[in-house]
């Protein structure tokens, strides 16, 4: 036989398989002894084998080898049932061989795949977080052009309030619209205030404070929306009560104050 038809006869893949018996083992490395094509046909063989495992990472699976070796047809079963003719031994060892590789295949693609899904799906989870960031931002922009909007508009009577004695650094602006009755408050310079306190806006309409709403010192707005206020007020003051706010105002407390 030549080398050639050797070489595709099948039976170098199931020599590197092991699949051969002691006769068929010593005939094979004659043939390699005496063939160089041969021998470099094996070592070609066992380097696809091991160059595939080292580059998917991945053994044979146990169950594979198990199946396979159920497979494998022995001499004892050969003698036993029929004689398999050689061609046939041959061709299923190279079955063998590309079944290995289909496997070693399979589970690489399939574990590229999982990493995949999981990149896909850490991608996702981030661009939703930056869609909420830019909403949020977008948010904040709007807000502070209407901010921006009440604070220039001629409509609104711009109210300052200076500190009293209690805070002389303390300083907070009023807008004040008569006909919408709509109060926002800009705080440049307060203190913060226990978690059990809360400032409180009053107007003073007809000699009497009135609740405007309580607020914090730490409120990120740059205005904040008070309660409205129907009645022209001669003056506005900020006083500090319990948290919530209180019916009246605690006027040994008051911050700043501020004529209309």
């Amino acid at each position: 036989m030549k080398a050639e038809e050797y070489i595709s006869s099948g039976i170098l893949e199931a020599y590197v398989l092991d699949q051969l018996s002691n006769q068929e083992r010593v005939e094979v490395e004659q043939m390699m002894n005496e063939h160089s094509e041969i021998r470099k046909e094996v070592d070609v063989i066992e380097q696809s084998i091991e160059h595939l495992a080292v580059a998917t990472s991945k053994e044979v699976p146990v169950e594979l080898k198990e199946t396979l070796k159920r497979n494998s047809t022995s001499s004892e079963i050969s003698q036993a049932i029929e004689p398999v003719p050689i061609y046939l031994k041959y061709a299923v060892a190279a079955s063998v061989l590309i079944a290995i590789t289909a496997s070693i295949l399979a589970f690489d693609y399939w574990n590229k795949w999982q990493v995949t899904k999981s990149r896909l799906a850490e991608l996702v989870a981030r661009n939703y977080q930056y869609a909420e960031n830019l909403n949020q931002v977008n948010q904040e922009l709007l807000d502070a052009q209407n901010s921006v909007a009440i604070m220039s508009s001629s409509d609104f009577v711009h109210v300052p309030m200076n500190g009293t004695d209690n805070s002389p650094s303390s300083f907070a602006t009023v807008y004040w619209n008569e006909s919408s009755t709509k109060v926002y408050l800009s705080v440049q310079e307060m203190e913060d205030l226990s978690p059990d306190q809360q400032y409180q806006l009053w107007a003073i309409i007809d000699g009497k404070p009135v609740d405007a709403g309580v607020f914090d010192s730490t409120d990120p707005s740059l205005l904040i929306e008070m309660k409205n206020v129907s009645s022209k007020p001669a003056a506005f003051a900020v006083t500090i009560e319990p948290k919530g706010g209180s019916q009246n105002p605690t006027l040994e407390t008051m911050q700043v104050l501020g004529n209309v």
